[in-house]
């Protein structure tokens, strides 16, 4: 098999060697001890996001460090995969298609300490993120559960609310997690659950992998890895977990009980409100020798970028098993990586852009807006599509419109999820006369060597002079 992860000489940082590579390249804040874990840690990590990680020891006195901000950069995510950034979503597509079956180990390091009927309370570092969070959560945990009737492994990322001493609340969209819980649930069943703490950023980005139910995302990170994950058996459970993982929380998800949870500063930059969700109660934690505590801020790059990588893997994949012409996708920093996309196409046919555009609010029900551009458009540059809008898009023509159509819950402008869609072919038309949308270029202008031809000595009155 002649995968791209295969292929090449990838390096895949576990949680500690990466924090060495940043702290050797400058791009790691230590901080002094005592930060609070109420509001000031997350401050800090937001006046950092996506310049430095920050890593804070002895956060309101507390023995387990806790760090933020690991990955707040696509360059970071990429370097810390042994790759180059235009390689990350052929790599996450390729992994996809291709998982490596993972490696069970004995003795493993995320079980050098054990903790029977633990107190989170007074165990954990956990912080509180934003101004109405309804107190300190877990952001970074990787949820991994199984699937009742297979037995395949599920990794999510729940939001995940400190409740009391031993007992989260969750919330759990309709995705795969909620669909092996209502399955026990409805024979009065609890189930058993594993929440990751700190762990490689190949599993953090691998866990948000939008695949089938029963793709096992542990196995899809060993491909994005370049080898095998060693995982181990919880010690209460059947449940794989990183063997390497800093912290892990083994616990059940309660059968026919729900607790106030939220409300949550979440990725729109807005609160996911209180409501009555899930409650997990955790049973026994397991660490290594002096642990590292992960936190994810709501709403910061770290929060944005893992959930828009995965989801242009996604959306490109399903876009070029039906359409040729599609090179590439971007979700939008300004459309919070979620909402709103940009689809880079190739000549695509007469009429082609439009059925791209309608593939893709079929791709991800998330995208609520969407730009097809040409070859000739940097599809990361917000400045050139806009230009292309300006310039190549015309409403009466050029637009797509959906209404009453499946959005994000999480969007606080549409009605309980239900949202309008709009689409922009902002291509050139196909009948277009080559010159008409000849742009322009100055002959040779990128050849110029500026540093030769600039005379950094001379001022205007001398220049003037000579």
């Amino acid at each position: 098999m002649n995968s791209l992860n295969q292929a090449k000489n990838r390096r895949d940082y576990n949680l500690r060697d990466w924090l060495e590579r940043l702290d050797k390249t400058d791009r790691l804040a230590i901080l002094k001890p005592g930060t609070r874990l109420e509001f000031e840690l997350a401050g800090i990590a937001n006046r950092l996001d996506g310049t430095q990680a920050t890593y804070f020891p002895k956060a309101d006195g507390h023995d387990i460090p806790v760090v933020s901000g690991l990955i707040s950069d696509r360059r970071w995510m990429a370097e810390a995969l042994g790759l180059e950034e235009h390689e990350l979503v052929p790599a996450l597509q390729d992994a996809v298609a291709n998982p490596l079956a993972s490696v069970t180990i004995d003795s493993p390091p995320c079980q050098e300490v054990v903790h029977d009927n633990p107190d989170l309370t007074k165990l954990l570092p956990i912080p509180t993120h934003n101004e109405h969070d309804s107190g300190p959560y877990i952001t970074a945990g990787l949820a991994i559960t199984r699937n009742p009737r297979t037995g395949i492994q599920n990794v999510a990322i729940h939001r995940l609310q400190l409740s009391g001493r031993n007992e989260l609340g969750a919330l759990l969209l309709p995705r795969h997690t909620l669909s092996f819980f209502e399955a026990v649930e409805q024979d009065g069943g609890d189930l058993d659950i594993a929440i990751v703490i700190g762990t490689s950023p190949a599993t953090l980005l691998a866990s948000q992998a939008v695949v089938p139910i029963d793709y096992d995302e542990l196995e899809i990170a060993g491909a994005l890895g370049g080898a095998p994950l060693k995982v181990a058996t919880c010690i209460d459970s059947n449940i794989r977990v990183p063997a390497a993982a800093e912290i892990i929380l083994e616990g059940k998800i309660l059968a026919n009980t729900r607790a106030p949870e939220g409300p949550f500063g979440e990725f729109p930059q807005y609160y996911g409100e209180r409501a009555n969700n899930h409650v997990i109660r955790i049973n026994k934690v397991t660490h290594r020798k002096r642990p590292i505590f992960h936190t994810i801020v709501g709403g910061g790059l770290e929060h944005l970028l893992l959930g828009a990588i995965p989801r242009e893997t996604t959306i490109l994949s399903t876009l070029q098993r039906n359409f040729t012409c599609v090179r590439n996708v971007f979700l939008t920093m300004g459309g919070v990586c979620r909402y709103h996309l940009v689809i880079q196409v190739d000549h695509p046919k007469p009429g082609e852009a439009k059925n791209v555009l309608m593939a893709a609010f079929g791709a991800h029900y998330d995208i609520k807006q969407a730009i097809v551009v040409d070859t000739d458009v940097d599809i990361h540059d917000p400045h050139k599509i806009e230009w292309a809008v300006a310039t190549r898009f015309q409403a009466d023509l050029d637009l797509i419109a959906i209404h009453n159509a499946q959005g994000s819950k999480l969007d606080p402008s549409s009605q309980n999820g239900i949202s309008s869609k709009l689409g922009y072919d902002a291509t050139v038309p196909t009948s277009a006369p080559e010159s008409k949308f000849t742009t322009i270029r100055v002959p040779g202008e990128e050849k110029i060597n500026l540093e030769a031809k600039v005379d950094k000595e001379a001022s205007y009155a001398n220049a003037r002079e000579a």
